[in-house]
């Protein structure tokens, strides 16, 4: 794929790939609004099982010095590769501030303990309990 169709094609990959990412980040911090607030919907088992398992990828790859698969494949389909993280990169491109690869696997090891510590606070119910 070359052109304006591989252009068209990384951009919906990375339009996915930030969905995943705030799926991520919002869904946790979601979870402990709405466990204060009360709302049903953050005891959701699926939602809180697939949380989990999303950051827990992540936080794996990082350890194992892999790069997000999404991030490989967009930088094939613009043309190039780049060794940093698909968080690393934009972090950057939007603060300015590069960070050691470090700094990012330490934050999605601590976002997975977090989600999980959120499991045992804040369980999920069977729907039969909701």
């Amino acid at each position: 794929m070359t052109g304006a169709g591989a252009s068209f094609a990384a951009d919906a990959l990375l339009i996915v790939h930030f969905g995943i990412v705030a799926f991520i980040v919002g869904g946790l911090v979601l979870t402990w609004i709405g466990a204060a607030f009360g709302w049903r919907w953050v005891r959701n088992r699926a939602f809180r099982y697939l949380h989990l398992a999303a950051i827990g990828f992540v936080a794996l790859e990082a350890l194992a010095g892999y790069a997000c698969p999404l991030t490989l494949w967009e930088d094939l389909l613009r043309g190039g590769t780049r060794p940093e993280s698909f968080v690393g990169r934009w972090v950057h491109r939007v603060l300015y501030y590069q960070a050691p690869e470090w700094v990012f696997t330490t934050l999605y090891l601590a976002w997975a303990a977090a989600a999980l510590a959120t499991l045992w606070y804040v369980p999920p119910r069977r729907n039969s309990e909701s």
